[in-house]
């Protein structure tokens, strides 16, 4: 895979606080990866993304995009916001426009655009995430997984090689952490790059190949979900628990761990694991 974007060492403090919010942070970051960002309120994670997407300068150490050293010119910060898009925690923070069509547009016309390439950017953004009928809607008006797939095709129009996605799930309910999830999976299959920070560690198991933990300011575990739960030192000292289906299959002695319910019951009546056996639910009748 080709590197995107490499930190070295690197540092960042607001003025007004003494502590570092992120310190001597290092790891690089590839194409087609899928990276789920754990740790608790104030752990580093949002500042991270600012730092990796070029709002906020590190104070120290080095930021690199596709090998080349970005010295926060202009341009390069520009090249760098374009690579490496980033979705708000809240959506609202991120929609400006007057329709959901004017929002996905704003970024490719700031890239000098032809006006056809700028329409047709649009038009498979929205269609990507399935917002072609609300494109002449206002998007205060859409409700609030609708805002965050409209804050997601503002960055996907912008064909970006790597999305930061911080705590995307937050505020949406059940149904729309769902598909939230379906369309993650569909801009992995464009190629994109995925990193997504929350405090679902479920999710985080099923569906990310490497988890980075962060725990005040530093990346203290950069690994796999089975390397990462394993570590029960780690896992209390950063205040998260372990996944529901990790201790499942850990309990009953499940090889490969389960990452899905389908994995765990592969043909839905129960499974079993050497002598352990995990039975179905038993039925209304009994």
């Amino acid at each position: 895979m080709d590197e995107i974007l490499r930190l070295k060492d690197l540092s960042f403090r607001y003025e007004e606080e003494k502590e570092w919010a992120l310190k001597e942070v290092s790891l690089s970051i590839s194409s087609g990866e899928k990276i789920a960002v754990l740790g608790n309120n104030g752990a580093g994670k949002s500042t991270f993304f600012r730092c990796c997407n070029g709002i906020l300068r590190p104070k120290e150490g080095s930021l690199y995009l596709k090998g080349e050293k970005i010295s926060w010119k202009k341009k390069e910060i520009l090249n760098l916001r374009q690579s490496v898009g980033l979705i708000f925690q809240e959506a609202d923070h991120q929609l400006i426009a007057g329709t959901v069509a004017e929002e996905v547009s704003f970024g490719p016309m700031n890239l000098k655009l032809s006006e056809q390439e700028v329409r047709n950017r649009v038009e498979k953004a929205l269609a990507a995430m399935e917002l072609l009928k609300y494109q002449e809607k206002a998007p205060h008006e859409l409700s609030g997984g609708e805002k965050k797939r409209v804050s997601i095709a503002d960055i996907l129009a912008m064909e970006p090689e790597l999305m930061l996605l911080d705590e995307p799930a937050s505020s949406l309910d059940p149904v729309n952490q769902s598909l939230l999830e379906e369309n993650l999976e569909k801009l992995h299959q464009k190629g994109i790059a995925l990193v997504v920070a929350t405090h679902d560690v479920d999710f985080a198991w099923r569906w990310a190949k490497r988890i980075l933990i962060f725990h005040q300011g530093r990346l203290v575990a950069d690994g796999r979900g089975e390397e990462i739960f394993a570590d029960e030192a780690l896992i209390e000292k950063s205040g998260l628990k372990k996944p529901l289906l990790y201790e499942v299959g850990k309990i009953y002695g499940i090889s490969p761990l389960p990452k899905t319910l389908k994995e765990l019951l592969p043909d839905g009546e129960g499974i079993s694991s050497g002598s352990a056996e995990i039975l179905p639910a038993p039925s209304d009748g009994r």
